[in-house]
């Protein structure tokens, strides 16, 4: 692969997640990439990696993913090199932004995991975060599998509705 594409694809991962108000996931910017047929996967994560060897991105691990956010370095490298993406594909990847900013951001800011315990109990964790600071954190140990993933479930579906209905018993 020759360096100036590998250099591309590290500017479009950048730029991504300059533009984006969260963190992004690896898989939202694989299914982006690879939806536009700009590289193959296995490409993209020598590009996730040297990024993080080089300090340009953070990489955070949470529920099974693994979010991403540009550095300050990565800010300044993209200062520099930024001009290396076409002018289509900033606007592909604005118009993404754009179209998809309500599902990335709940994506990233709703987050629910659930593991077995030592005791065969299942210990469930539900997030809400918001500009990457949790709101809720909670944690709970339910007896089956079942019911942790049924948690999850309904916190993808409810969280508003949970986090506002604590705040109102808490406050009153």
């Amino acid at each position: 692969m020759s360096s100036q594409y590998l250099t591309l694809y590290k500017m479009i991962v950048l730029y991504m997640l300059k533009r984006c108000e969260v963190p992004l996931s690896k898989s939202q910017i694989y299914d982006f990439i690879l939806e536009k047929e700009y590289t193959t996967f296995l490409t993209l994560q020598e590009v996730f990696s040297e990024l993080a060897s080089s300090e340009l991105i953070s990489e955070k691990t949470f529920a099974n993913r693994t979010y991403l956010e540009i550095t300050p370095e990565g800010e300044e490298t993209l200062n520099f090199f930024g001009n290396r993406i076409n002018l289509s594909i900033r606007q592909q990847i604005d118009e993404y932004m754009k179209a998809n900013s309500l599902r990335l951001r709940n994506e990233s800011s709703i987050v629910c995991d659930y593991k077995m315990t030592e005791d065969k109990e299942y210990s469930v964790r539900l997030v809400a975060k918001e500009k990457g600071k949790n709101l809720v954190d909670i944690s709970l140990l339910v007896p089956s599998e079942e019911i942790a993933q049924s948690i999850c479930d309904k916190w993808q579906e409810k969280n508003q509705d949970i986090y506002q209905y604590l705040i109102s018993q808490l406050m009153s």
